[in-house]
């Protein structure tokens, strides 16, 4: 009888994915290609997962579809927000730490990497309060990705002699970086791996658990999440 409840409700799953997945791809060409179809805590509801990372909810039968968040009211947890952000984390030691520059204060045994264009407004200002934090290794990822001029300054700090200070010059102090040039093959390189883990926007934070938070955040911030950051 046991076996016989387990293969009734496997076959009954199966059933459903199926129809879902018929329907919404008939439905919403879009829709043709879903990655994962999952049951949520929510009955009746079930998770869609497209492109990697997008979310989307519906019924057994995809006779609807939710795009929103899915939040626990009884402990207060945003169910979507938690499945992105598992699904956008990024190993930290599989970072290609050689396509970036290393800037190292204090003693050095906090870590953390960013993505920044140094175009980028809200990086400028996310720069001046990461002076404020101590004790940390930061691995910076030049990230052009807001036009030429980005890709230029970009080019110039890379290929100083001195990255960190040609980089902190122009954050920091507004002095243009100068003139040089070298091999930029690992700016590409960064393009492309913003791109696959899909960071559309700068300055976006990697810490050591594979957290991702994105935007200039304070140095109180910074503090609280290399606190919490624990290798996995």
């Amino acid at each position: 009888m046991l076996i016989a409840a387990l293969l009734t409700t496997t076959f009954g799953a199966i059933a459903q994915e199926a129809a879902i997945r018929k329907n919404l791809g008939e439905r919403i060409p879009q829709l043709s290609k879903i990655d994962e179809v999952t049951k949520t805590p929510m009955a009746g509801l079930f998770e869609i997962r497209v492109n990697d990372t997008e979310i989307y909810y519906t019924d057994a039968k995809g006779n609807f579809l939710i795009q929103g968040n899915l939040i626990d009211t009884q402990q207060r947890r945003n169910l979507t927000e938690e499945r992105v952000d598992k699904l956008t984390a990024i190993r930290f030691d599989a970072l290609p730490l050689k396509d970036a520059f290393t800037i190292v204060r204090g003693n050095g045994k906090r870590k953390m990497a960013v993505f920044e264009d140094p175009n980028c407004g809200y990086c400028k200002k996310f720069e001046r309060e990461l002076q404020k934090v101590d004790n940390v290794t930061i691995h910076m990822f030049l990230y052009p990705i807001l036009g030429a001029d980005s890709l230029e300054k970009s080019k110039h700090i890379w290929c100083a002699k001195d990255k960190t200070k040609a980089w902190q010059d122009w954050m920091v102090r507004d002095q243009t970086p100068a003139v040089a040039s070298c091999d930029t093959a690992a700016l590409e390189r960064n393009v492309e791996l913003g791109h696959k883990h899909k960071i559309t926007g700068t300055p976006t934070l990697i810490f050591i658990d594979g957290a991702r938070i994105p935007g200039a955040i304070g140095a109180a911030e910074v503090e609280k999440h290399l606190a919490e950051a624990k290798a996995p």
